[in-house]
């Protein structure tokens, strides 16, 4: 729904990080590419987020050899059939330990792609992966394009904190809004309670 200033702003924003992070649902569901295109720069590492590794095999994050830059993290919930599909396309797949919902721990695979040189990472959707990553206290940056259309309820874009009290709040620190095309970008610093 964005315009296409604020699509290119969004792929500047992935050619910044050594990684674009999406869950699962955000593949099967949308099928992106994660790659930089509207702007000059390099594609970083993708890392899905699929804890039963349900990612479809003709995933766009999996085909004409897009698979070699792609990690996904899985748990031990992820059938040992579906690993080798995704490992004979070239991607790979990181076991990791799982939280106390059954999904990877996050805290868990960011420690792993340290490593890797990875050193930023933006997490790009679903509203299940980006209520995760709130919840575990690992949000440090948001940028959230308006884009001037109305849909009524909508798409949730960040699910259930368990937040009841106003003093418990997540604070949007150094706020800015700027404009892109007819759409706005409001971005800022986290600041926990």
């Amino acid at each position: 729904i964005s315009c296409p200033d604020s699509l290119r702003f969004a792929h500047e924003m992935r050619a910044s990080h050594d990684a674009v992070l999406v869950g699962a649902g955000t593949v099967c569901k949308d099928d992106p590419r994660l790659t930089v295109r509207h702007v000059p720069g390099t594609n970083p590492l993708r890392v899905i987020v699929d804890s039963t590794l349900r990612t479809p095999p003709d995933a766009a994050v999996l085909a004409d050899g897009a698979a070699q830059g792609t990690v996904f993290a899985v748990t031990d919930r992820a059938p040992e059939e579906r690993r080798e599909r995704v490992i004979s396309l070239g991607a790979t797949v990181l076991e990791l330990p799982s939280d106390l919902d059954g999904r990877v721990d996050l805290a868990a695979m960011l420690g792993e792609l340290v490593p890797s040189g990875i050193a930023s990472v933006m997490v790009e959707g679903g509203a299940t992966l980006i209520t995760g990553f709130f919840r575990a206290g690992l949000v440090d940056r948001l940028a959230v394009c308006v884009a001037p259309k109305i849909l009524g309820e909508g798409i949730e874009a960040i699910g259930d904190l368990g937040i009841r009290d106003l003093s418990q709040s997540l604070i949007l620190v150094d706020a800015a809004v700027e404009p892109y095309g007819v759409d706005l970008i409001l971005s800022g610093r986290i600041e926990y309670p």
